[in-house]
């Protein structure tokens, strides 16, 4: 078990350290909880100044009740545990794509399509061949732009488990490469080595030109798109707090638009897509039948259009939406929206009074005596006519300048920070 400490300095300067590597028999949170204490008794470090936490996404790490964290908001009120907003996007994506059925159907024909083709050297080069051959074509009859840095010849990316831009990335390049892709499947089943290898290209390349596939493919490149954009932004070392939940809110709302509005359009994309490779389209106000031996937990007979807008575009979006609100726990982003009123960018421009004594009285009540919360919204309103005049204080951009130059004039200042 690695233990990493973030702290600030006398200097006032935010470290962020390894401190020590311990080898741990179980990892149940009560043994992780006693090895971590150890560490921290033999160095002097008491567990009641611990003021934030940060694991995986392990059941054992971040359980409400029995997880580690849990364990040390027992002993330290105050050892707030706040998981990473980018690792936390990426299981809300895993946990979407697990709860609708057709959804994890693609997700597994996409493995095994990928691992099919990137498994051989041939194959690959068949596909790299087959698309140069198709842009080439494409651009012959001028349905292609030419440029730098265009139509560039990719490969498909096998699917990391957690690292959903992978999947994003393999999706668009399936897009690209769809036709290519499937010409190279053909080859496999005529020609391939073995008859386990020709039957599994077969059952893929069923799969891939079906109806359910070129859907779930059209609506999760939406979905991880929206993602795709708020991941990478998270992930910005530069990033702050208040900006990190106003792009988490962002896409929260662009989800809940796509809900709302997206199913027409989508439903056009797959149709005109299906139509130009002559992939077979549905009836959709046929009645929908399951699949063998699956019967409906409804008794009244649906369509195929409900079935596919209702039990597939819904249940996934709306999946994703609860997932995301349920990762993002009520307590914790206040306490993040409070925080930000310390953030001195743009000359204190998110300075907040009230909202620095709610987050001293809410947050962090025992970390001052009575008298200084008496005195606390007093000293904010000198810090503020301070701020205003002291060119110390002005043109700021990280909290981590603000607690330098603190540290620096604490004497000359008759505030505490």
């Amino acid at each position: 078990m690695a233990i990493v400490l973030r702290f600030v300095d006398k200097q006032g300067c935010i470290r962020e350290r390894f401190f020590d590597i311990v080898h741990v028999h179980e990892t149940n949170s009560l043994t992780l909880k006693k090895e971590i204490c150890d560490v921290f008794s033999r160095h002097n470090l008491s567990v009641q100044n611990i003021r934030g936490q940060g694991y995986d996404e392990a059941s054992n790490m971040r359980g409400e009740w029995n997880g580690l964290q849990a364990l040390f908001i027992q002993e330290c009120p105050y050892a707030y545990y706040i998981h990473c907003f980018a690792d936390r996007l990426q299981f809300t994506l895993a946990a979407a794509s697990q709860e609708v059925i057709p959804v994890e159907q693609f997700f597994t024909y996409l493995s095994l399509l990928i691992n099919l083709i990137s498994s051989s050297c041939k194959r690959v080069d068949q596909l790299r061949v087959a698309r140069a051959a198709r842009i080439a074509e494409l651009i012959a009859i001028d349905e292609l732009e030419t440029g730098r840095g265009q139509n560039q010849i990719g490969t498909l990316k096998r699917l990391g488990t957690t690292r959903w831009g992978s999947h994003f990335s393999s999706i668009c390049s399936l897009f690209t490469e769809y036709e290519d892709i499937c010409s190279v499947l053909i080859d496999v089943i005529n020609y391939g080595n073995t008859s386990t290898q020709r039957s599994e290209a077969d059952r893929v390349y069923d799969f891939m030109t079906s109806f359910d596939f070129v859907l779930v493919m059209h609506m999760m490149r939406d979905i991880l798109g929206f993602a795709q954009v708020l991941s990478q932004a998270l992930q910005c070392k530069s990033q702050d707090i208040l900006n990190a939940l106003i792009l988490v809110s962002v896409t929260k709302d662009r989800l809940q638009s796509y809900r709302d509005n997206g199913w027409n359009e989508l439903f056009t994309n797959v149709k005109t897509f299906c139509d130009t490779r002559n992939i077979e389209m549905l009836d959709m106000n046929v009645i929908y039948k399951a699949g063998r031996g699956r019967i409906r937990k409804q008794n009244d007979p649906i369509t195929m259009e409900h079935h596919y807008r209702i039990d597939v575009f819904l249940a996934t979006v709306d999946s994703q939406i609860l997932e995301m609100k349920n990762k993002s726990k009520e307590d914790v982003i206040e306490l993040l929206i409070l925080s930000s009123a310390l953030h001195p960018k743009d000359n204190f421009q998110a300075f907040n009074i009230e909202q620095i004594c709610q987050l001293a009285n809410k947050f962090y009540s025992a970390d001052f005596t009575y008298q200084e919360k008496l005195h606390l919204r007093t000293q904010l309103e000198l810090f503020q006519i301070e701020f205003s005049c002291n060119s110390q204080l002005q043109n700021l951009s990280s909290l981590q300048e603000l607690c330098q130059v603190l540290a620096k004039t604490r004497k000359s200042m008759c505030y505490t920070h």
